[in-house]
């Protein structure tokens, strides 16, 4: 075992003491035996998820108000996590801190709601103080802890068993399995809550905009299309370069060709004006029309961006044209866009 004690004040700035080779397989031997220990916390849960942990579910999802979380200390930091998962999962949820309830925090709790309470020995002050009122509540209490034949155990209307045989930390006081063990059981129940109560990808998108999941579930065309004077378009009377023009100041790499009826006819793209490079056609006389991409990919402004995307990629193309109900352009986007966007 490693037992050289470093100063890391008395180093040098931007220097860290040498780690011989045995000593670096003794931090791997250390680091890999928390791992094993934790693992095995996790398996002996297995047994545990029985009809205690049933019973738990069912009132959770009978849960009317919220599913209040309380724990101390590092059981606190576990239980707030699961419940941002619970509330993130379709089972709205929030961290109560038992030692704030006493002063005046039991006023969140509500008639309809449901308490969690993780404390791995059971008996945390803080929690076993507030226990009264909430039986007085009439609500649901659940506990989860690491003892059986604890206070809270028996005072809760269901218990689910997270016990752990040792803990990682060598010293057998720092929470480390336990609190593995506990975070664990709170994904099991969160999870089994989700595809109990029919959750969607597109429920969990609406928990989360902010993030890549809800950006391409909940992002529409219209939010991100350009529109009115930032349609590249010309009329089909327009030459070439006109088009190239049109195409330069709008910066899409394309210009829709429309009718007097805004009806669009077809397209011209930075493509095209390759092509017609190449074949040595008067820019200045031509009409635009005859070198242009007749019709376009066109998509819709209540289209999901995530589909205009794929329609992107599918026609191997970077831009797209939008049309109303009418088939009237209406806006245009293109790949740089959806970038923006966070889409791609």
């Amino acid at each position: 075992m490693i037992r050289r004690k470093i100063n890391s004040r008395n180093l040098p700035v931007n220097s860290l003491p040498a780690i011989n080779e045995s000593e670096a397989r003794q931090l791997k031997k250390l680091g890999l035996a928390v791992i094993r220990v934790e693992a095995d916390a996790i398996r002996d849960l297995e047994k545990r998820v029985d009809a205690h942990f049933v019973r738990a579910c069912e009132h959770l999802l009978h849960c009317r108000g919220r599913i209040v979380v309380t724990g101390m200390g590092k059981s606190g930091h576990i239980g707030n996590k699961i419940a941002a998962t619970l509330a993130s999962t379709g089972s709205p949820a929030f961290f109560m801190h038992p030692g704030e309830a006493s002063h005046g925090d039991l006023g969140m709790i509500t008639a309809s709601d449901v308490v969690l309470a993780l404390s791995n020995s059971g008996e945390t002050a803080e929690i076993i103080t507030i226990l009264p009122i909430i039986k007085r509540l009439g609500i649901p209490l659940i506990g989860m802890t690491g003892n059986p034949d604890s206070t809270l155990s028996r005072e809760a209307d269901v218990n689910i068993d997270v016990s752990v045989t040792r803990e990682a930390c060598p010293l057998g006081l720092a929470p480390t399995a336990s609190t593995t063990a506990a975070l664990a059981m709170g994904d099991a129940l969160a999870v089994a809550l989700l595809e109990t109560r029919g959750f969607t990808e597109l429920d969990f998108a609406r928990s989360h905009p902010g993030g890549s999941l809800g950006r391409r579930l909940l992002l529409h065309v219209g939010d991100i299309m350009h529109k009115g004077d930032k349609i590249p378009q010309v009329s089909e009377q327009a030459t070439i370069s006109e088009a190239l023009m049109e195409m330069t100041a709008k910066g899409l790499g394309m210009t829709a060709v429309v009718s007097t009826a805004q009806k669009i006819s077809g397209v011209f793209t930075d493509g095209d004006l390759r092509r017609t490079l190449d074949r040595g056609v008067d820019l200045h006389s031509t009409p635009v029309t005859e070198v242009m991409t007749r019709g376009g990919v066109t998509t819709r402004s209540q289209s999901l961006a995530a589909e205009a995307l794929k329609l992107l990629e599918d026609n191997k193309i970077s831009g797209l044209l939008v049309i109303d109900d009418g088939k009237n352009l209406i806006g245009a986007l293109n790949m740089h866009d959806l970038l923006r966007a966070g889409v791609v």
